[in-house]
């Protein structure tokens, strides 16, 4: 019966169109998608044309030169005139093998018409073939280590079809990262992780077709003299983090629309600054700073109006206190705002909130929710919500979250105590999450 069974189901697999099948494969790992050639006669070299190849060594039973000879194999059996998509995911324990290896594999991917390649592997170099691939749309290549082993652009590139760039560059990033990129002529995502150099020049950004870009320092040297220069006129969002160690200036960003930036070392407090005024137009912004950083960061210099801005989110300052007021006075389109308090131990000295001069007039007009995260319920946060609840004249939600180690009765006490404080809003609802039990209180009458 079960013979039956199995042989009814293999029948109807058998006729599906040769390309339904392929699709099928195609979105399993390569070595599973081989085995299916076990299953009869008819199945022997389906997997053969399969447009995803798709390799890791996540089940470490055999050693490279076993996992070398299977993508070897594969590669001189595919069939398939286009590769979709053609993925290395391997650990480095395989460093000290045949790197040589990997290039060969990636050029004869380029000669199977490849649309999307992923590398997740140490190499020493990349095939030239690559550089010039008439195919490609998107190219991923992590080496996972700093060091002077991994790739570099030694010939010229064309990629016209390239959208999707996600790369790290360790080792001379202006000479290797931007040269790919100039010949990336309808580039729209880049993802760029870099290693700044002292004596490096300005890292210039002019790319017409950018929509997004995400740009992550690990390390740089001092002097800090570079500059980073964005002329992107389709650029949408943006996202720099790591160290802030350069001062940007932006040629063109007319079209930016978001901006995040997370920092774990801002290396010149007026960079920060800086790197605002740059972005001023954006409708949402995102700004964390640490855990390593610990200092507070002073604005020394007022900072810039955002007359779009309709979303701020601030995470990990320890001077949120003097930031947030700041903001406000400076975002009078502002509806949501959202703010996780930085880590404080108990000998931390407590600040008191400083007011506003003038009750900023995103609070009479715009803001309609406040989210509060990791809230102590120290002097300090109980003054910011106070003010805003009494100042807030269309606030509809504000949402507090207290920080894990408050226990039972300093939540309930708190919570209690803020239900109690005046609102300018009668619509306005308070909801509290906690270690225990959520609650929230229905609207003011």
């Amino acid at each position: 019966m079960s013979s039956s069974i199995n042989e009814n189901a293999d029948d109807r697999l058998s006729t599906l169109p040769e390309e339904v099948v392929a699709l099928i494969l195609s979105l399993m790992p390569t070595k599973f998608a081989v085995r299916t050639s076990s299953l009869s006669k008819s199945w022997r070299h389906r997997w053969t044309l399969v447009t995803n190849l798709d390799f890791d060594d996540i089940h470490k039973v055999h050693g490279f030169d076993v996992l070398s000879k299977f993508v070897d194999r594969v590669l001189e059996f595919c069939q398939t005139p286009h590769v979709k998509l053609f993925r290395l995911k391997f650990s480095d324990r395989y460093y000290w093998y045949r790197m040589s290896s990997v290039s060969s594999w990636i050029d004869k991917a380029v000669r199977l018409n490849v649309q999307e390649l992923d590398i997740h592997v140490i190499l020493a170099q990349l095939p030239a073939s690559l550089f010039t691939c008439k195919t490609l749309t998107k190219l991923s290549i992590d080496c996972g280590i700093r060091n002077g082993l991994v790739w570099r652009c030694l010939c010229s590139v064309n990629l016209p079809c390239l959208k999707t760039l996600d790369i790290a560059v360790f080792d001379k990033p202006h000479e290797n990262a931007f040269k790919l990129i100039r010949g990336c002529p309808v580039l729209e995502s880049l993802v760029l992780t870099v290693e700044w150099l002292a004596d490096e020049e300005n890292y210039i950004f002019i790319i017409p077709t950018l929509k997004r870009m995400k740009l992550t320092i690990v390390y740089c040297k001092p002097p800090f003299t570079n500059k980073v220069v964005l002329n992107v006129p389709n650029l949408e969002y943006l996202f720099v983090g790591g160290v802030l160690c350069s001062y940007f200036l932006t040629e063109d960003v007319s079209s930016l629309v978001g901006a995040s930036f997370s920092f774990t070392h801002v290396r010149c407090d007026s960079m920060w600054v800086d790197i605002l005024k740059g972005t001023n137009g954006v409708k949402s912004l995102s700004a964390q700073i640490g855990p390593i950083v610990y200092y507070e960061i002073p604005i020394d210099s007022p900072l810039p109006s955002f007359p779009n801005m309709t979303y701020l989110e601030l995470k990990g300052f320890r001077n949120w206190r003097l930031i947030i007021p700041e903001f406000l006075e400076s975002s009078p389109e502002l509806k949501h705002l959202c703010i996780e308090k930085a880590s404080m131990s108990k000998t931390d000295i407590e600040s008191l909130w400083v007011e506003p001069k003038l009750v900023p007039a995103c609070l009479l007009t715009n803001l309609t929710t406040i989210k509060f995260s990791k809230c102590e319920g120290r002097k300090c946060d109980v003054q910011f919500l106070k003010y805003m609840l009494g100042n807030a004249e269309v606030l509809k939600t504000v949402t507090i979250i207290w920080r894990r180690s408050l226990r039972f009765k300093q939540e309930r006490r708190l919570s209690t105590q803020l239900l109690n404080v005046p609102r300018a809003s009668r619509h306005c609802e308070i909801n509290f999450i906690g270690k225990y039990s959520p609650y929230q209180n229905p609207l003011v009458k």
